[in-house]
């Protein structure tokens, strides 16, 4: 996927690579409601991950880390697909579930932080100005 040069407040900007195809695609309505709706369920399936973990749950665990895979996946968000697949399959060990817990948030971080910087994009109208 490429980036897109946006113009935002006046000054260039770069959209994050796994937003760049939505923002060109959709509406800035509902580009900015795809948005929130992606914050909102990685945010959600992550705090799940960490209570199953925290409850030594392998089977929430993977129901919450198969919904974080998709979630991922639909916005070309890789490298935290791979690793929530991953996830998925291995031991069913309080250990484990931590381990795997921590890679994932920190993968899901970075998401959060593309979602974020391709929210400072759209305007109150949700307008973007691909370049």
């Amino acid at each position: 996927m490429n980036s897109l040069q946006m113009q935002c407040d006046g000054a260039d900007m770069v959209l994050p690579p796994p937003f760049a195809e939505l923002a060109a695609e959709l509406s800035p309505e509902d580009y900015r409601h795809v948005l929130g709706l992606l914050r909102a369920d990685v945010s959600r399936l992550m705090n799940d991950i960490a209570q199953a973990a925290r409850a030594d749950d392998a089977t929430a665990f993977r129901r919450a880390a198969h919904g974080l895979a998709g979630a991922a996946g639909t916005v070309g968000a890789e490298d935290l697909a791979k690793a929530s697949r991953e996830a998925m399959a291995p031991a069913d060990t309080s250990a484990w579930l931590v381990g795997a817990t921590a890679r994932l948030r920190a993968l899901a971080a970075d998401l959060l932080d593309d979602i974020a910087q391709a929210e400072v994009g759209t305007g109150p109208d949700g307008a973007h100005a691909p370049r």
